[in-house]
């Protein structure tokens, strides 16, 4: 991140201000923490700070920034930037914007008004102190993708009948120590010492060369339950060296005896056959040419959620303001996705309910139209769905087939207009998939087009049963196999991202970040798979 201001307010008398730009991020909680100064420029109201600050990208999160401008006394000015005590400084303004709105710019330029501290959280600015421009560049080293042959030798049989069929899951660990999956291999039967075809990873899904990353050798099982045949937690630099010196390291498996945790190790070895670094083109060089992402919602609006009216319903309103289950996946996806969407009108659909005086509809426009599906904004699906639980009667069974088909005729018309967009669909439901072969065909045919599907489940008892059907599970190819219609045709790529709500709700990491994390690669296997390059 590049900063400059201009306008700035004079606060010195007899020179100009000499003013320093402090960079905050802030969390979820509403925290700030500091994240960088700039130097400070000596007698100017137009700075334009020469200080870089490298910032990590992540797609998933809602990363908000926090400028401050401030007016370094003239007796401070020889004091390193890093000491000066801001409270002794003069306030000069701040602004407040998220990553995504700079890099979603076609110039990754955005120019703010700076407020004082009351104003900058509200829309009007009732004194103008000037302006702060942020300019954002992505960094040469996030460009960089690495292949990776891997293999592994003297793998432990799992089956009975036959030998394990493994495939690898790569993660990344994150500060809270949870793990995210960014990669998977494809799945090799009956083998024991496997090479798997090359995988990419880019630095930008890593994190960095140096972050851990956990690699996990799976026996596929049909039933979506695969066995760890066991890991290995190595970085990039990691695989490096063990690319250039040719050894193998052992797989190993945690075990526990009583309240002793320790890790077992495995005569079974994970070599790197190949290492190669290029520069390819980013999920941001497509977003800065001007392609889109386009959020859509499906809502279950089956009998099993409980009467809405009554407050052990998964479809309650509650009268003190508190989101439930549905309205909170749906702010928490669209917080985020809202932002690489110009005209932020929605499609939304709910299923499962019989709209008044009508049988039930499987796939009926949220807004109660009869001709058009788009909402206007987040606030716009959130009013939608209220007005919805009042306008239709819940009822079922679950079919997922009418939105997925509903959701890739949208994505298919786009594609035909040569539109630069991709699209999300976003499905929250609260029970078993009863058309499991017909989603399965709708998903199929749907893995050609431009889009991604998030699932997330929601509620407590009834969900379990689906955990065990593993109807959803088999729908997300990330652990185990792609998808396979009726007419025996293949998906041509993952695009399903599936998550139960209570398994995020507590942690550090939110149901967003776990669902969303995988949307970059899904997008960039979109583009390169068609050969379809940045607009630049």
């Amino acid at each position: 991140l590049s900063l400059s201001a201009s306008d700035l307010r004079d606060r010195d008398v007899l020179s100009k201000s000499d003013p320093i730009a402090v960079i905050y991020t802030k969390g979820r909680d509403g925290a700030l923490q500091e994240f960088g100064r700039t130097e400070v420029v000596i007698n100017s109201l137009n700075p334009q700070w020469i200080t870089k600050h490298t910032l990590n990208y992540h797609f998933e999160e809602l990363q908000t920034l926090v400028f401050r401008v401030y007016d370094v006394d003239t007796q401070f000015r020889d004091i390193e930037v890093k000491m000066l005590k801001l409270e002794e400084q003069q306030f000069l303004g701040e602004a407040i914007c998220t990553l995504a709105e700079i890099v979603t710019t076609s110039s990754r330029s955005l120019t703010l008004d700076l407020a004082s501290r009351e104003e900058s959280t509200r829309s009007t600015h009732l004194r103008k102190l000037g302006q702060l421009s942020v300019h954002a560049e992505e960094c040469f080293s996030s460009k960089t993708a690495t292949e990776l042959i891997l293999r592994c030798s003297d793998l432990e049989n799992k089956d009975l009948f036959s030998k394990s069929d493994p495939f690898l899951i790569i993660s990344k660990k994150v500060e809270s120590g949870i793990t995210i999956p960014i990669c998977k291999t494809e799945v090799l039967k009956n083998d024991l010492s496997p090479t798997w075809k090359p995988v990419y990873l880019s630095i930008q899904e890593v994190g960095s060369k140096d972050n851990p990353l956990v690699i996990e050798c799976f026996n596929f099982n049909s039933n979506g339950k695969h066995d760890l045949i066991g890991k290995v937690e190595k970085s990039l630099s990691d695989l490096e060296k063990l690319q250039s010196t040719e050894q193998g390291e052992h797989l190993f498996v945690p075990t526990s005896v009583g309240n002793n945790h320790h890790n077992k190790v495995l005569k079974s070895r994970l070599f790197v056959d190949k290492f190669t670094e290029s520069v390819r083109h980013t999920f941001l060089d497509y977003i800065a040419g001007g392609y889109e992402l386009n959020f859509m919602v499906a809502i279950d609006f089956t009998a099993s959620n409980g009467n809405p009216r009554l407050n052990d319903s998964l479809h309650y309103i509650d009268s003190s303001g508190r989101p439930n289950a549905y309205q909170k996946a749906i702010l928490e996806v669209g917080e985020v996705l809202q932002f690489y969407d110009t005209d932020k009108r929605f499609p939304a659909w709910g299923f499962g309910a019989r709209p008044i005086d009508g049988p039930v509809s499987h796939c009926f426009n949220l807004n109660g139209s009869m001709s058009y599906c788009e909402v206007e904004g987040i606030q716009g699906i959130m009013t939608a769905y209220t007005s919805a639980l009042f306008n239709v009667s819940l009822a079922g069974p679950t079919l997922f087939g009418p939105v997925i088909n509903a959701a890739a005729l949208v994505a298919s018309q786009s594609l035909a207009d040569n539109k630069q967009k991709y699209f999300v669909l976003l499905i929250i439901t609260d029970g078993v998939i009863t058309d499991l072969q017909e989603t399965k065909d709708a998903l199929v045919k749907a893995s050609d087009l431009p889009l991604s599907i998030l699932i997330v489940g929601v509620g407590g008892a009834d969900f379990k049963e689906m955990e065990s059907d593993s109807a959803v599970q088999i729908l997300d190819a990330d652990k185990g196999e792609r998808l396979e219609s009726s007419s025996m045709r293949i998906a041509s790529r993952d695009i399903v991202q599936f998550v139960p709500f209570r398994d995020v709700q507590s942690g550090e990491i939110s149901v967003v970040q776990s669902l969303l994390a995988e949307l970059p690669t899904q997008f960039l296997t979109y583009m390169r798979s068609r050969d379809i390059p940045p607009n630049t």
